[in-house]
């Protein structure tokens, strides 16, 4: 039976050895809160950007390497949303929305996919760089979720039978945001070449249904622990592991040291021109919504 408590800012693997599958679960809490109080999102955006955040989370822990960065994008044409930036490094998340905050208004509360990004593209980059490894996989932005959109990029890029559930919901003033992740690997290992992944293998289905059956009240409930529900879709099966839980936060890499660092690699005609009419160059971050006013003298 489960003991450890996990309920929110939190990722963890599993792993069903007999039916050859592995995957992540995560739920966040006060991280979409975080990374959502300094832009006045419209709820739809809130909604569609705090899916996007668990996404990120459920790849992202996938890296190998802790210095390892996920970086989730979306760019689009002829949609209200021009451009999604998610990110994950060493367990911080961080995210924002460019959108036509009129047009949102005029698609109602509970616009599709198509909607939202009219033609796009959904762009996955791994970067490992212990390992120089550095692999982008881009698909069509499809399907009537992010969720499915997801489960087309592993198909078509990664040829890996997987399921993607993400939910979002607010509760009391707050967002919560849940997402499952499941794959088929063959023995249930890491490394193994993609071209032993049989499409058609039994267990697959098997573990798709029910993984499949998760409600989305049970992946934002903060109440429930991620492995209490684990338990409660897979406690049939011989054996359910779990990996050490990973702890997940808001993180934005703009402190105005790094930003005066940013600065100082561009010559100095470039940083001139850089000045306005107050004296200062000032740079904003997207991510969080800060500006930053940086005397030129301070990067010299």
């Amino acid at each position: 039976m489960p003991t450890t408590e996990l309920f929110t800012d939190v990722a963890l693997g599993v792993a069903i050895p007999s039916r050859n599958a592995r995957g992540r679960i995560a739920r966040l809490g006060p991280v979409v809160d975080q990374v959502l109080s300094n832009h006045g999102y419209p709820p739809v955006i809130e909604q569609l950007l705090a899916e996007a955040l668990t996404l990120t989370a459920l790849l992202g822990s996938l890296l190998k390497e802790p210095e390892g960065q996920l970086t989730l994008q979306a760019q689009t044409e002829g949609g209200p949303i021009d451009l999604m930036v998610c990110d994950y490094l060493g367990g911080e998340l961080r995210g924002y929305v460019r959108h036509d905050a009129e047009r949102i208004r005029e698609l109602g509360p509970n616009p599709t996919l198509p909607e939202l990004f009219g033609k796009g593209y959904l762009a996955t980059t791994f970067d490992q760089p212990m390992a120089k490894e550095r692999y982008q996989g881009i698909v069509p932005l499809e399907g009537k979720s992010l969720a499915e959109a997801a489960q087309s990029y592993f198909a078509q890029s990664e040829q890996i039978p997987s399921l993607v559930r993400l939910a979002a919901e607010k509760r009391g003033g707050h967002w919560y945001a849940g997402g499952l992740l499941l794959q088929h690997l063959p023995e249930g290992e890491e490394g193994r070449e993609r071209l032993h992944t049989r499409l058609d293998h039994p267990d697959w289905p098997h573990v798709a249904i029910l993984g499949g059956s998760v409600k989305p009240a049970e992946l934002t409930d903060p109440t429930l622990s991620l492995e209490d529900l684990m338990w409660r879709l897979f406690h049939e099966e011989d054996e359910v592991r779990t990996l050490p839980p990973l702890s997940l936060s808001r993180g934005c890499r703009c402190d105005p040291e790094y930003v005066r660092s940013v600065i100082a690699r561009f010559p100095e005609e470039e940083r001139q021109a850089m000045v306005g009419d107050d004296g200062l160059i000032r740079v904003d971050c997207a991510f969080c919504s800060s500006s930053f006013p940086i005397a030129p003298g301070d990067v010299e």
